[in-house]
């Protein structure tokens, strides 16, 4: 762990003082100066000084967020990326930045916490904010197991920087890691009120996320563990049948500025875009969106694109299906999702009167910074993640964009995945499930995103793995589902990702010049194909566990030692 991260979690408190707004998540500065001793008086104080753990510590994860998740998975093709290839090493500026951002996000969730105690504001207050505090510790725990196996816990940062100890913390079990987010979300979850507002963190979100960690920990020990299954199952069907909260109708509003607190929403990165401080902000656009996309000069991201593979999965076949095939196909998640030849979309350039995805390429009258060359190897591009351009972001936010600054949430765990959660859990152990309420939470995700699809009789576990897929691709959470897996069935997540198709397209520019400039879709298969040449990625079994950043087993070799099993419920308390 990056020693910086929890030295820098004792300067929390000082960074959340001079935030006023508890409205909306870190909106301006204010120019008094405050301490520790005179902060925390009032339940506005409380608030305000816990909203910037909804973005500012998360700041540096954004790409190894996608990265990680979705790169790694076989969602998205990022050229040369060694997350792509299977070939990351501890010296990675990507893996860097995500580790030093999770134990950043503990730090400062810790000492927020510990300040919170002894505030003479409201008790429902203090305890709404100290329960935020340890949902968003439990969040950063849980992507730091799943990323890096094995880590150290560090319970309360001032601690270890007062004995000292920082730099001889040992790595614990994952087994008992999980054990302690499970503690953290049961201490949150009782300090939490059962509704709160729009945006922030209540019980029930903290029980979505711990029916996610008791299905991922069901594995953990080399096979399914059957009581924490029920657990998962019990906890998901508590949010589902009492937190009040729906699916929204259309999918792709989930993703849209104005739906950025939606009841779908249960945790995420809450990000503005002022511009007073620099991490409030949300910069996925320009990693992601193509070049032109906004006109701030702020997008570099056309170059990647949605992998083959993930297209397939979307029954998308560019070479041998004409744009008619995918642009009138049955599940409306696909076109959320991706951007392909035939698409418009009505909710970007709306002052332009909507974005169209051929034009934006090809048509200097439609986008007059238009290149004339389709950049995405693989010929698609994301549409999650995306604002859309200046007017875009004033309509949905009220507020304007600025040079990657932009206020879109970034949606972390969303109602639609605990459904899916508990149609897996429900399944026990065996690979399928007649149960009605099993398949009436598969059934809510699946209709939505096709209208005509009829409820099922039985369900499989293979179902509910595809599903996953499609309904979360780009969410930063599928290389998650494959390490899960792999705590008991390695060989499967190693055969699958093996046999995906993680390479590029060749040829494409010409199919889709042809298409703009005459409407005809005309595939020539000895100059447009599929590249075979690239090797398949080497996958084992250690590579579900990320390497540990090289600085921080430099200052701490016990990084390299073996785990030591941690009774947590006894070693720590809240």
């Amino acid at each position: 762990m990056k020693i910086n991260a929890i030295k820098y979690g004792m300067f929390a408190v000082i960074f959340a003082l001079g935030i006023t707004s508890c409205s909306d998540f870190l909106d301006k500065p204010v120019e008094d100066s405050y301490n520790t001793d005179n902060y925390y008086q009032t339940d506005d104080q409380c608030i305000s000084g816990v909203n910037y753990l909804y973005n500012s510590p998360w700041y540096d994860f954004q790409r190894g967020f996608i990265k990680v998740g979705e790169v790694l998975s076989g969602n998205y093709y990022w050229g040369d990326s060694p997350y792509l290839t299977f070939t990351v090493n501890g010296t990675d500026a990507d893996l860097v930045n995500m580790s030093y951002s999770l134990w950043s996000v503990i730090g400062h969730a810790s000492t927020v916490y510990n300040s919170l105690q002894g505030a003479p504001a409201s008790e429902a207050v203090k305890n709404q904010c100290m329960g935020e505090c340890l949902a968003w510790k439990a969040m950063a725990y849980f992507y730091l197991a799943r990323s890096f196996g094995d880590v150290p816990i560090v319970h309360d940062n001032s601690e270890e920087l007062v004995n000292g100890s920082y730099n001889e913390k040992y790595k614990v079990q994952k087994a008992d890691v999980y054990e302690y987010i499970i503690m953290t979300l049961e201490k949150a979850m009782e300090l939490l009120p059962k509704s709160s507002a729009e945006g922030r963190i209540d019980y029930y979100c903290a029980e979505g996320l711990l029916a996610k960690v008791y299905l991922t920990k069901a594995g953990v020990s080399g096979s399914l563990d059957a009581s924490d299954l029920a657990k998962a199952a019990d906890y998901a069907k508590d949010v589902i049948d009492n937190s009040g909260r729906k699916l929204l109708p259309e999918y792709s509003d989930v993703f849209r500025l104005a739906n950025n607190k939606s009841e779908e929403s249960l945790i995420a990165w809450r990000w503005t875009s002022n511009g007073n401080i620099w991490t409030s902000q949300n910069t996925l656009q320009s990693d992601l969106a193509i070049e032109g996309f906004s006109e701030f000069g702020d997008c570099w991201g056309g170059w990647a694109g949605m992998s083959v593979d993930l297209q397939e999965a979307f029954d998308v076949k560019l070479l041998e299906q004409n744009p008619d095939a995918w642009v009138n196909g049955t599940d409306a998640r696909r076109k959320a999702t991706m951007m392909l030849p035939g698409d418009k979309y009505d909710y970007f350039w709306t002052d332009k009167g909507g974005f169209d995805y051929i034009k934006f390429i090809y048509d200097t009258d439609y986008n007059a910074a238009a290149t004339g060359s389709l950049q995405s190897a693989t010929g698609s591009n994301t549409v999650k993640h995306l604002y859309g351009d200046a007017e875009d972001h004033v309509k949905g936010a009220g507020v304007s964009a600025a040079y990657m600054y932009s206020s879109l949430a970034t949606h972390l765990l969303r109602l639609s995945d605990v459904y899916l959660v508990y149609a897996e859990a429900k399944m026990g152990t065996a690979k399928s499930t007649s149960d009605a309420d099993a398949i009436d939470a598969f059934y809510a995700v699946r209709h939505r995103a096709n209208s005509t699809y009829q409820r099922p009789s039985s369900i499989t576990w293979e179902d509910v793995w595809k599903e996953r897929r499609l309904e979360l691709s780009m969410e930063g959470d599928r290389w998650y589902d494959y390490v899960r897996v792999s705590y008991y069935d390695p060989q499967f997540c190693i055969n699958e990702l093996i046999a995906q198709k993680r390479n590029n397209f060749n040829g494409l520019n010409d199919l889709y010049k042809g298409y703009a400039e005459t409407g005809d879709w005309s595939v020539n298969t000895s100059s447009m194909y599929y590249d075979t040449t690239a090797s398949a990625p080497n996958v084992t079994e250690s590579s579900f566990t990320l390497p540990f950043p090289t600085e921080d087993v430099v200052f701490n070799p016990h990084l390299m030692e073996e785990a030591i099993h941690v009774d947590v419920r006894s070693e720590y308390s809240y």
